[in-house]
Parts: structure tokens; sequence; C-alpha cells
């Protein structure tokens, strides 16, 4: 008889009370066949979404029954266990949806099962992958491993049935919530054979998250007695590659180190979306489940995995309803859940706050001449599952919601708007606010990560003083975060001595804020300083040691010395190539500067600028800020070279994506403002000039600190300007 699995609160407790919530369950399935809207639905569509859900409240069994010399505690601080309140093997574990995998429709849209004979709700058969035997070995001599792909890839599929194959009596301890990860890793530690489950590893990475300790300690006595194994959405796993590290070198590089640290010591393993011709055969064998014939129908466009999930179908459905008279209501109450998630959001958002949060997005749309449903019919309509997949909102009344993770890669998503990320950032907790912080620092988002760090850092958060810092500098105000930074590397210099990491990723982004506030002589020195100890520390060709050279070199040429800066550039780019090869984002920002501070004749330096903006839209796409950073340079030099037109045309251009991109309250933008004003007034378009640089000063002055360099250059600018451009005002 199969082990029934189930999450713990303090309501019901044992066997009897789990096989009666379950009868409660299906008899309200049944219901639901009949009668899909109200209350009921809601909670019905929130219980389908898994395994778990046809319990109506989440049950806890007795404490102390596990012997697992742990408590149980409830909610997001609970662990996956029996109905007898112990943790499960591997061989226990005969649901996949109750390691994380997404449901898959077992009934066809009759309601009537799938199959004559099949137990309704009975996942697909598992079909192999290819990637499956490289999996293998990685969990046979990986003590972490990672399985990366988009969402509905099929991940937790994968993982679940490869981990049961290979260790099917292993303790199977998978944490509910972050909450839960001291006790988990507790659990495993003490366990001779265990697999630390973390599906959706980027929800157990931040404030109060996994370490690089925490994995160290766990360290089985032999590779495969202690396994973690976790999965990632290609999406979140993207934020901490090179193309990030890049964009984050100097001002902010060590901003997600802790995070990326941990994600370095991981085996990773790649799920592709779409399924091979191999796969298709193979899964072509199970003609006998409709789900798997329609998947493979559909599955020349989408992943066989994603669309037994559902996700396709649940994407137009969030579409569609944006139609007068259909589910608008809904449909932005699930935009509302799903800018959540993208704002860094990672816990479930109640009803009333999808309430409140979800009416700006209706009336964006047209508000009442959409004939928007009831609130309450919005969220039934919201949570009903497709089938029994899932649906677009899950979860349940008492524990939130969240956005279906399918929808959070959707193409052409706007950016988080403000009046959603000020509807959250005042309201959650210090750990949370560190999340969202992070976030928004990485995305380009200063003004907003400052916002969100000062409550972490208020609330006590680990780290969030020198996060903090980094943003606020990032904001324009480099003089303040240099104050602050230094007095970070006055205490972690006497906590951890003056070599450790810490320390050095501390100085490096103090003398990297001393430049930015005016005084690059002495940024020059101190990164110098850094170089040399980065080098004896961690050794001449480790990343830190290289990006202090960078900026060594940055500020030099910053100084006065640009050939000085050019030889220095010129050596870098040697070593890198030869560290990280050419198509390293570090290298492209290497030849930028060196670029820069070599200008020969003016034909050869736009050939090679030229050059490496389609290198850099090759590595890393045109909205990346090194290639928006490489448009400017070559906005530069066509100003330079006197070709105005073309200058003013490439600023305005610049303008807007970095508006789009970054914010229009970003630095970089305001620069670029400012330069598109000089190209205009260098065009005789003064009246222009003397419009753009009166409104730019205004934003500037409102968001950079005085004496900032940009305030400086409009005052210049605007004072350059002929006594008839001059603006009035």
């Amino acid at each position: 008889m199969p082990v029934l699995l189930v999450r713990e609160n303090s309501r019901v407790r044992g066997w009897p009370a789990y096989v009666g919530a379950v009868g409660l369950g299906a008899a309200a399935l049944a219901l639901a066949s009949l009668w899909t809207s109200g209350a009921w639905a809601t909670g019905i569509g929130a219980a389908v979404t898994t395994f778990s859900g046809l319990v109506a409240e989440r049950l806890r069994p007795q404490r102390g029954a596990a012997g697992d010399g742990d408590a149980a505690p409830a909610g997001a601080a609970a662990l996956l266990r029996t109905a007898a309140g112990r943790i499960p093997t591997l061989r226990q574990v005969d649901r996949p949806e109750s390691a994380g995998a997404h449901s898959a429709d077992g009934h066809l849209a009759d309601g009537h099962p799938a199959d004559g004979g099949r137990t309704p709700g009975a996942p697909p058969a598992y079909i192999p992958r290819d990637v499956e035997p490289r999996l293998r070995e990685a969990l046979g001599r990986a003590g972490f491993v990672l399985l990366v792909g988009e969402s509905t890839a099929g991940k937790s599929r994968l993982a679940y049935e490869t981990a049961r194959t290979l260790f099917p009596r292993h303790a199977f301890v998978r944490p509910l919530g972050r909450a839960a990860l001291p006790q988990a890793l507790r659990v495993a530690g003490t366990r001779r054979r265990a697999v630390l489950w973390l599906d959706d590893l980027e929800e157990f990475l931040g404030a109060g998250g996994l370490t690089t300790a925490m994995l160290a300690a766990l360290s089985g006595p032999a590779p495969g007695r202690r396994v973690v194994l976790a999965t990632m959405r290609t999406q979140e796993y993207r934020r901490f590659d090179a193309r990030e590290e890049s964009r984050l070198t100097g001002s902010d590089r060590d901003a997600w180190r802790t995070q990326r640290d941990v994600l370095r010591m991981a085996e990773v393993v790649r799920l592709a979306r779409h399924w091979s011709a191999g796969e298709r055969r193979r899964a072509a064998a199970h003609v006998q489940d409709p789900r798997i014939v329609a998947a493979l129908r559909a599955g020349e466009r989408f992943g066989i995995a994603e669309v037994l999930a559902a996700g396709p179908e649940l994407l137009a459905s969030w579409h569609n309803a944006w139609t007068p008279g259909a589910n608008p209501r809904g449909a932005a109450v699930v935009a509302a859940a799903v800018d959540c998630r993208r704002a860094g959001l990672r816990s479930p958002v109640s009803r009333d706050r999808l309430r409140e949060l979800h009416r700006p997005y209706l009336m964006e749309r047209g508000g009442g001449d959409l004939q928007p449903e009831p609130f309450d019919e919005a969220m039934t309509w919201a949570c009903t599952a497709v089938y029994a997949t899932s649906g677009l909102l899950v979860g349940n009344y008492t524990q939130g919601y969240t956005a279906f993770d399918y929808l959070l890669d959707a193409p052409g998503l706007a950016p988080v708007p403000e009046h959603l990320w000020q509807g959250l950032v005042g309201r959650v907790t210090p750990a949370e606010a560190y999340d969202m912080g992070l976030l928004a620092h990485q995305v380009g988002r200063p003004r907003r990560a400052a916002e969100a760090l000062s409550r972490a850092r208020l609330g006590g958060v680990p780290g969030a003083d020198f996060l903090l810092a980094i943003t606020i500098g990032d904001a324009g105000r480099p003089r303040r975060a240099a104050a602050d930074l230094a007095g970070i590397v006055r205490r972690r210099q006497d906590r951890l001595g003056p070599g450790h990491p810490d320390t050095l990723a501390a100085r490096h982004q103090l003398a990297f804020f001393t430049g930015e506030a005016g005084n690059p002589h002495a940024a020059a020195g101190r990164f110098a300083a850094l170089a040399a100890d980065a080098a004896t520390v961690l050794g001449a060709d480790h990343p830190d040691t290289l990006a202090a050279r960078h900026e060594l070199a940055y500020f030099t040429g910053e100084s006065g010395a640009p050939a000085e800066a050019a030889r220095q550039l010129a050596r870098l780019l040697a070593d890198r190539l030869r560290v990280q090869g050419p198509d390293d984002p570090q290298v492209l920002a290497t030849r930028r500067s060196l670029i820069w501070y070599r200008a020969g004749a003016p034909a050869g330096t736009e050939a090679q600028l030229a050059e490496l903006q389609a290198d850099a839209e090759r590595c890393l796409g045109p909205d990346d800020p090194h290639t928006l950073a490489v448009r400017s340079s070559r906005a530069a030099f066509a100003a330079r070279a006197g070709r105005t037109a073309e200058a003013v045309t490439a600023w305005e251009s610049l303008v807007a994506d970095r508006t789009r991109v970054m914010g229009p309250d970003h630095p970089h933008t305001i620069y670029a403002r400012l330069e598109w004003a000089r190209a205009l007034a260098s065009s005789a378009r003064t009246e222009e000039a003397s419009s753009l640089l009166t409104r730019t000063l205004g934003d500037a002055r409102a968001l950079l600190e005085p004496g900032h360099r940009h305030l400086r250059l409009a005052r210049e600018l605007l004072a350059a300007l002929p006594p008839a451009g001059r603006h009035p005002g």
C-alpha cells in the first residue's frame, strides 16, 4: 500500500484524520464537477494544483512520532512527512507531485478519466530524458547537483524519477519553505543516507537561506550518501551567470556573491524544454495515454512536459481573459501575482493583498469599461485548474497565492510597475525586503533597491548594510556610499582580517565609489593596493584580482593618464583572453575601455566599436548594460567626429532604451539625456537643448547628491548655450 505524504499544521493528526480528509476532498471534487463557482471552487481549484492539495487543510502528525529528534513545525517551517510523522524514504514517495512536479491532466475535457481503467489523477508515464545518464553520473560523484531548465520543462519529474531509482532507501528531506531549511539541514545531517530536496532552489537563497558553509557541513562520508538535489528555472539561474557578473563589475560586483558561490558548488545539468526525436519516440510508445498523445501533437511548438502541465493553455487563458465581459478582474489579479514574484517576493500573497494590488492593473486596461466580474468570481477563475493540472494561481485562502511559474517567463512582459512595488515594499518582512532589494539591484533599479534594503537593514538582515551602501552609490550618491563603506571596511578588517575575501570585496566597493565621488587619483591608489593584495590572497587570475586591475586602469585614465591606462588595459586584455576566452563579458568590457583610452584614427576606432557592439549583441543581447555602454561610446565618437545629426539620433535612441531597461532615474539614463542635449546644441537646436537640459537638471537635482558630476555637466551645458537659447525658467 503506498505511503501517503502530508504536510503539517496544528489541526488534524494521523492516518484516520488523513483518510477522512481525503474522502472529503474526493467528495468536494465530485461536487466541483457540477458546481464550479463561488468560494468552494476557489478552494478546490487551489487544492488540485498539487497532490498535497487533496487535503483541504495541511495536516500534521503527532509530535514526536517521527523519532527524528525534531519537533514538526507548521507552514513554511515544515518538512514533508508521512502521515505517521516520519521523514519518508524515496521509495515511499510514490507521487511525483510530492516532490514538486507539476500535476498533469488526469481527465479529458468532459471530466471522465483519461482512460477507461486508470485511477483518475494518476500521473502520466515517465518518459526517460536524453540527459538522464548525465544526471545519474552527476549524482554518483557529486554531493550537490542542480538541474536547470525552463518552467515546466520536466525538471522535477526527471530529478524525482532518477533519484528514486538511485537512492530508494535514502531519506527524502524536503523543506516546504525557506524557514524550514535549518531543520531540513539538521535532519539530513543526522542521516547516514539522505537526499536534501530543494525544488525551485531560488526560494532557498537569500537572507536566511542556503550558504556554502551549510553545504560543506552536510557533506557525506562517501559520494551518494548525502546528496543535495535541486532544480532551478533558467531565468533565475541566469541572474548569476557571466553576463550578470560582467554588468555588476565595479559598482556592485559582490551584491549576489553569497548566492553565486552556492551555485558554483553545484554540478549543473541542463534540461532542454523541447524534446528530442529520441524522447518523442519513447513518448510515442505510450499511445494508450491521451494526454501524451495530445502533448506529442503540440510538441513541435511546445515542450511535451509543458503541454502536460497545461502551461500554454494557462498563458492563453490569461491573455484572453482581458476581453470585456470575460474575466478581466481575474486577469488583473493574475498580473499582480506575477509581478509580485518578478519583484522578488517569493512568499505567497494573501487574498486581501491581491484585492488591493490588482486594482491599478484593471484601471490601466479600462476599468469599468471591461465589465469586470466580482472579486470572488475573479479568484475562483484564477485558481480553477485547467483540467486537473494547475490554475493560474497556486495556493489557498489560508496560505496565500503565488502565480504559476510558467507565466513568469512569458514573452513581452512589461517592467514591474511602480504602483506594485510601492504596494509591496512597505509591508513585507525584512528578509523579503532583502530579496526584493537584491533583485531590484540586479535589474538596474537602484532607487527601488535602496528603499527595500533600508527596510532589511533596519530589520537586522545580515549583509543588508553592505548591499545598501552599494545601491545608495548606484542611485547617484557616491559620497554617502563611500562614507558608509569606509565603516564597513573597518569593521570587516577588525572582525575578519585584512586579507579575508569579504574585506577585499568591501575595499573594492570603497575604492570604486571614492572615484565616482570625484577623486579618481585616490581611487587609483586604492585599486593599486587592492590588486596587489588580491593577487597574493586569491591568485593573479582570480576574477576579483582581474576586476581590481580593470578599475585601476579605468581610474588611471580618469586621472588624466590615458596612455598609461591603455597600457594597463592591453596587459589585462591578454590575461583575460587567456583565462576567460574571447566571448566572456569581462573581456568585452576590457575591450571597450581599451578602445576608449587608446583612441587613434577615428575611422579605425569606430570600426573597432562597431565590431565590439556586434560581439556584445551576440554574446549578451541588445539590452545588456554592456551593449548599451558600447552604443554610448559610439555616439560619443560620432559627436567627436562632428557628425552631429548622427549623434543626436544615437543619443535619443539610447535614452529610450536606457529608460526602458534601467528606468528614468538611473544615473546612466540621466547621463545619456545630457549628452543628447549636448548633441542638440551642437546641431544648433538650442531651444530643444535648453528645454531638455532644464528638465534633466530638475530631475537630477531630486535624484543625485549635491556636487555630482552629472549636475556639474548639466550646469556647464546650460551656461554654454547662447542667450537666445536659454529657457525662461
